[in-house]
């Protein structure tokens, strides 16, 4: 009788990617991402013609108020829109690989509330703290969210699986919410975190975006190296051990990024979740499961996802803006519900 092997698990990795949809994404996907930002600082509740943008980045005029709008106001969260998406969506794929949970988010795992928490406690009692103090305060209060949310789904036998983790995410983020307010409002400070609870880029300046793109852009570059391990993770722990890999290394690493991207991202818009469930979903669907792919086609999704929605937070209403979190919260709960059914299906 002939016997069959079955393949490495690797290699049904490689051939269940598309590199040709990857690299459409990534190509044209990074060309549609700089006219969308271009588009997006024309308007708002000042229109500006696309020769006025040009002009201002090439023969700046600081008399000149439509390049003082351009330079000092949409520029710069633009910019920051695209940043805080990739790196977003990039952490939601990272921990989707990393835990085999399609329901992971740094929203939905703690780390939004853990951040936001962290920032009303430095508004509170350190309220002269400097930008980069505030990033190093998210990323911590990002990890007592994630070790809140992983010790209590382990709390129980069988370990935290994936409905565990995002109902002990649920509660975890509920109370952290409720502290934060609870501090905001004792300490006369609602005004200060008012912001980062509703999710916004409208106050992102040049001096954020110097002290953050270091960040993003490190934990991006740093997530994409680490891809191949991301794949192996995917499969589970004890493939990932057969093929080789340091899985406490892998994980620790994976958990790094995740800790950089989040609490970067939530010190300049605040609390936006669902990037990164929504993104990395559909980044699979078109390119596979690879993570080698995964992962750049979420950040290039995730980008064009929150310049989108920050164009739509200054032009629905103007001249009011509309909260960034509302507006993804409109497509993230169905994707949320869609998907929580399936997973309690075992599909």
């Amino acid at each position: 009788m002939k016997q069959t092997t079955k393949p490495a698990p690797t290699a049904q990795i490689n051939k269940k990617g598309r590199p040709w949809a990857a690299w459409l994404i990534i190509v044209a996907g990074s060309g549609l991402l700089v006219l969308l930002m271009m588009f997006s600082i024309t308007r708002g509740a000042a229109a500006i013609p696309f020769f006025a943008v040009g002009d201002a980045l090439v023969r700046f005029d600081a008399k000149n108020t439509q390049h003082l709008i351009v330079l000092d106001l949409r520029l710069p969260r633009v910019i920051a829109s695209a940043l805080v998406g990739a790196a977003l969506a990039v952490a939601g794929a990272v921990m989707q690989g990393t835990t085999r949970n399609p329901l992971a988010d740094s929203g939905l795992m703690g780390l939004n509330a853990g951040a936001g928490f962290a920032l009303s406690i430095c508004f509170a009692f350190f309220p002269r703290l400097g930008y980069m103090q505030l990033i190093l305060f998210s990323f911590l209060g990002a990890a007592l969210g994630a070790a809140l949310v992983g010790g209590i789904a382990s709390l129980r036998r069988g370990g935290a699986t994936p409905m565990r983790l995002v109902l002990a995410g649920a509660a975890v983020s509920a109370l952290l919410a409720a502290l934060s307010q609870g501090i905001a409002l004792y300490f006369d400070v609602a005004q200060d975190i008012m912001f980062w609870t509703t999710g916004g880029v409208a106050a992102a300046s040049w001096e954020q975006i110097r002290i953050m793109a270091p960040w993003i852009l490190g934990a991006l570059l740093g997530s994409i190296a680490l891809a191949r391990s991301v794949s192996l993770l995917s499969l589970g722990q004890d493939v990932a051990k057969g093929l080789g890999l340091n899985t406490a290394v892998g994980n620790g690493l994976c958990f790094l990024i995740v800790l950089i991207l989040a609490g970067a991202s939530v010190s300049v818009v605040g609390a936006v979740g669902f990037v990164g469930l929504i993104i990395p979903h559909l980044a699979r669907y078109f390119v596979g499961v690879d993570y080698r792919w995964v992962i750049p086609s979420s950040a290039v999704l995730g980008a064009l996802l929150l310049v989108l929605a920050d164009l739509g937070a200054r032009t629905l209403n103007p001249p009011f803006e509309t909260p960034i979190g509302a507006l993804i919260g409109l497509i993230g709960v169905p994707c949320f519900l869609y998907l929580a059914r399936q997973q309690r299906m075992g599909l």
